[in-house]
């Protein structure tokens, strides 16, 4: 197995947390699915664990080459946390498809200012 792919993302706090308090649930259902909703909202920070789950969702679309088309969407791609922590993503629907049996990794931090992602794929070409 080789990279194939790699991507990231920053994404600045204050402007994800803007544009949730002028679209709210609307917003919030369209990027997230129902799990990440739930882990966000427990968090001390809300704003800075949704934007870093936001700049992973884009880190992933820019290493797949192929933004939101073609069948792809936002709740496709989930971001998780394994037993100890460690993000990792679920995906559905095309995006599953166009990933298939690749590995993908991905790696978050965040302060209150921003947040960033970065996305490696590896598998054959």
């Amino acid at each position: 197995m080789s990279i194939i792919a790699i991507g990231v993302d920053l994404c600045d706090v204050q402007r994800l947390n803007k544009i949730i308090n002028e679209h709210g649930e609307r917003f919030l259902k369209k990027v997230y699915t129902t799990g990440e909703i739930t882990y966000c909202a427990i968090k001390s920070d809300e704003g800075a664990a949704y934007a870093a789950r936001f700049a992973a969702k884009e880190a992933l679309l820019k290493a797949i080459g192929t933004g939101l088309r073609d069948g792809i969407n936002w709740k496709d791609i989930e971001v998780v946390n394994d037993e100890l922590g460690k993000p990792e993503f679920k995906f559905y629907g095309k995006t599953s498809s166009v990933i298939g049996n690749r590995r993908v990794m991905v790696s978050l931090s965040h302060t209150h200012e921003y947040a960033v992602a970065f996305v490696v794929i590896e598998g054959s070409l």
